[in-house]
């Protein structure tokens, strides 16, 4: 900011405005008189300057373009700040949300200069997120990094693997883990259920455990935390639908910068996933009952010495399939969404972060207690309902 200023020598005007007995009006309606003080106030645009994350290397230069992005679209570092506290205190926990989506940008746009990368170059869900300030520089940073495996690059190409992805490092190894484990328990089970005739019946072993396998990845991807890159429903969608587009997909995760859930919504993510794990455990178990029935019905028409073993094993396929959906609703929903939001990701994931293998041999223990808590529960369920 620079004050110029300049004034009339002249002592007979000075005089004359000095003078507290001659009216002010009479020296200014003066034709002749000449301003006495010429006061010019110049404002200099404030210096551009990047603001960083504290984390993130400073980069020393960038567009016009992206740091016009990077301030919000505002002037200054005052504008900014007064855009940012929801326009001087008019919004209740507007500004704060206003604040992390800006820092969000800044963060997102210095990794993408450091990796030599433009926005446009992202896949257009996550483009999206960054221009709306949902995922800060470190979830970019990781996309990048994923993006150099050929294999995650093609996971990526799916959204909801994506979203997986990017919030947990081992969403893949607990995929394995949890589905290496239902092989060996659900095959241990059979054995055990079966004995002596495993072998002659090992065409429906191997359907009950195919079904297990599809539920078990079930019951990890749909509770696992995410990122999410979902853009906004149409204007047009109800209310309802609205509500649980906004939920978390886990109910106990930790939310972003910029990001918060509601006790209503994080209840939804219950009410969610376990409306879809209802119809995966109705689905899976109605396909193996029919498949284990109709299997069994074959062994009977061909060993009629067999039939009146085999015929103590059918299952009733409807009654069955609907107490397993609800055993995965309930039961099975609850447990894996704490062991992923409250266990897992709260827990075991902020103490032992740096220590990859001893993170995932103690997530491998877990889960494998989960998964043998959740078949004795099963089984003492089933046997109040009077199905076994």
């Amino acid at each position: 900011m620079a004050i110029a200023f300049c004034f009339n020598p002249s002592l007979s005007s000075l005089s004359a405005f000095s003078n507290p007995n001659l009216p002010f009006s009479s020296s200014a309606s003066s034709s002749s008189a000449v301003p006495l003080l010429h006061l010019r106030l110049t404002l200099s645009p404030p210096t551009p300057s990047l603001r960083h994350h504290p984390k993130l290397p400073v980069i020393h230069a960038l567009s016009a373009r992206s740091d016009a992005v990077l301030a919000g679209g505002g002037g200054g570092d005052q504008n900014n700040n007064n855009n940012y506290n929801g326009g001087n205190n008019g919004g209740d926990g507007g500004g704060e949300g206003e604040n992390a989506g800006g820092k969000n940008r800044e963060e997102a746009m210095i990794v993408l200069a450091e990796a030599g990368r433009v926005l446009e170059s992202l896949p257009k869900d996550l483009k999206s997120a960054i221009e709306a300030g949902r995922v800060p520089g470190a979830v970019v940073e990781k996309f990048l990094e994923m993006e150099k495996s050929g294999i995650l690059r093609w996971l990526m190409q799916f959204g909801g693997f994506k979203e997986r992805l990017l919030a947990d490092d081992l969403f893949l190894a607990k995929i394995f883990m949890e589905c290496g484990v239902g092989i060996f328990t659900k095959t241990a089970a059979e054995y055990e259920r079966r004995r002596e005739k495993f072998f002659d019946e090992l065409e429906i072993v191997f359907a009950d455990v195919v079904m297990a396998i599809i539920a078990d990845f079930m019951l990890v991807y749909l509770p696992a935390p995410t990122v999410s890159l979902r853009p906004a429903l149409a204007t047009g969608a109800g209310s309802i639908a609205k509500f649980f587009h906004n939920c978390p997909d886990n109910a106990f995760q930790v939310a972003l910068a910029g990001t918060s859930y509601s006790f209503l919504q994080r209840f939804g993510a219950i009410v969610r996933n376990g409306t879809k794990l209802f119809a995966v455990g109705t689905a899976s178990s109605l396909v193996g009952t029919a498949v284990t029935n109709a299997l069994i019905n074959a062994r009977k028409a061909v060993d009629k010495a067999a039939g009146v073993e085999v015929e103590k094993e059918t299952l009733p396929i409807l009654s069955t399939s609907a107490a397993y959906g609800v055993y995965m609703a309930v039961s099975s929903n609850l447990r894996y969404q704490v062991l992923a939001g409250v266990i897992e990701q709260r827990l075991l994931e902020p103490l032992l972060h740096k220590h990859k293998l001893m993170l995932s041999a103690i997530c491998f223990a877990v889960r494998t207690g989960n998964t043998f808590v959740g078949s004795l529960l099963w089984v003492d369920y089933a046997r109040w309902l009077g199905l076994q």
